[in-house]
């Protein structure tokens, strides 16, 4: 059996940080370190303190528990939901060995763990861990999958001869877009700009333990290579396509999906089109996700997230002044007074990729998804799936956003799913319907 993979996660990065270590862990130099610590960067030097003794440890310093099963260390004040509306900070716990190093002028807290351990608190992190089995089983294989075929994909870049860009800029136009290539000193982040990792802060259970042990090793392939197997909470009722998100890049599997298995009624499925995207946004369209029911979203909601309402359907108003400011504030784009919104283009669930901005000091075309929603919001707007109105409210000029979904909305419906599970569904049919032409493949 092939060996299996270790992986290193990006938990954190402070100036100054406090963990204590529960059990004996050994550095390098095969001293017991135990109990509270706290490190510090000073003079471009990595310091670790317990408050009765001080040394300078090396960039890149590694503590390894003696007992991987028994051992676990705590960090304090840990930052999730970076950006996100949820934004707050929690004390958490984790398994496996911790590395210290130099980023950017903090210090930078890596768990080294295997996959299959990190695994266990996406799960429960990601969702509640109380899901349906085939729900479960299901987003095991796509964060096994999605994982490993980030680390690829990284190899890949390193290897390449062309330079790898998200951001393309002129006078003209702002066009970004956020993926995970920009961590260089770790496989993935712990936060949801890749996937949630919370360590063992979030309890696992049994069936999550179960649905790991079930699908153990298993992951999506197309034509041989791992799928880059995404996900998000809602998709609206249509899922998004790879390349409208991130680099022009199609994947095959990840297609324009319908999130139902009937005809959602009488809508123009052609959501590229304005006319068309602003009847599906205003609609309400039969979909897996389009559900109140509580039992279900509370598999996929966990506490913090269920502070999120109404997401298959939303709005948010601002006058001018408040979105002009929005626009400079969160992306540095000065375009004065915003006068008008006009979409340029769509993807196929209705999502901006490309949205035009007027104003009185210029005119400027942003994208995509994701800038476009951390450009009209103090954190970020569910998603880009929006249309707008204007309307004259107590003699200003708002601007109403009318969105649909919560998310990027491309592969894996998380709400979607979890319907499909309470209606009997399997996991690998789940899979199917979510990852066109992928298949499922152990690869150890």
């Amino acid at each position: 059996m092939k060996t299996i993979p270790t992986i290193d996660v990006g938990i954190m990065s402070e100036k100054e940080i406090a963990f204590v270590l529960d059990g004996e862990f050994t550095d390098s130099r095969h001293d017991i370190l135990t109990g509270e610590w706290s490190v510090w960067i000073e003079k471009d030097n990595i310091y670790l303190s317990n408050h009765l003794i001080s040394f300078p440890i090396e960039d890149g310093f590694v503590l390894t528990p003696t007992n991987v099963n028994k051992c676990s260390f705590l960090l304090k004040k840990v930052t999730i939901g970076v950006n996100f509306h949820w934004q707050r900070q929690e004390d958490q716990r984790f398994k496996g060995a911790i590395k210290l190093l130099i980023d950017n002028g903090n210090i930078a807290v890596i768990n080294r763990l295997s996959i299959e351990d990190y695994l266990s608190s996406v799960i429960s992190s990601e969702m509640s861990a109380t899901s349906s089995a085939e729900l479960l089983k299901a987003h095991a294989v796509i964060s096994r999958s999605w994982l490993l075929a980030q680390i690829q994909k990284n190899k890949n870049i390193k290897q390449s001869e062309k330079k790898y860009s998200t951001l393309i800029e002129n006078d003209e136009e702002h066009i970004k877009w956020y993926d995970r290539e920009d961590h260089q000193q770790f496989d993935v982040c712990a936060d949801d700009h890749c996937q949630r990792y919370q360590g063992i802060t979030r309890a696992s259970t049994a069936p999550v333990a179960t649905a790991i042990s079930d699908t153990f090793g298993q992951v999506l392939v197309y034509e041989g290579a791992i799928c880059d197997a995404r996900f998000s909470k809602c998709c609206g009722g249509m899922a998004e396509e790879f390349q409208n998100v991130w680099e022009p890049t199609p994947h095959p599997y990840l297609q324009m999906v319908l999130d139902s298995d009937q005809k959602p009624g009488t809508f123009d499925l052609n959501l590229q089109q304005e006319e068309a995207a602003r009847a599906w946004i205003l609609g309400r369209p039969l979909a897996f996700c389009n559900t109140d029911d509580k039992k279900i979203l509370g598999q996929v909601l966990n506490d913090y997230d269920q502070e999120t309402n109404d997401f298959f359907r939303w709005q948010v108003s601002y006058t001018q002044k408040e979105l002009s400011e929005l626009f400079y504030k969160r992306i540095g784009i000065d375009v004065g007074l915003v006068t008008d919104l006009e979409p340029l283009e769509r993807g196929v669930s209705g999502r901006l990729v490309r949205l035009k901005v007027k104003g009185t000091k210029k005119t400027m075309v942003i994208g995509k998804e994701l800038e476009i929603r951390k450009a009209m919001s103090e954190s970020h707007l569910y998603s880009s799936a929006i249309v707008f109105e204007k309307k004259e409210l107590d003699g200003a000029l708002h601007f109403v956003l009318h969105g649909a979904g919560w998310g990027h909305g491309v592969g894996l419906c998380q709400i979607g799913a979890a319907v499909m599970g309470a209606k009997g569904y399997s996991y690998r049919q789940i899979l199917e319907h979510y990852f066109i032409g992928g298949t499922l493949e152990k690869r150890y």
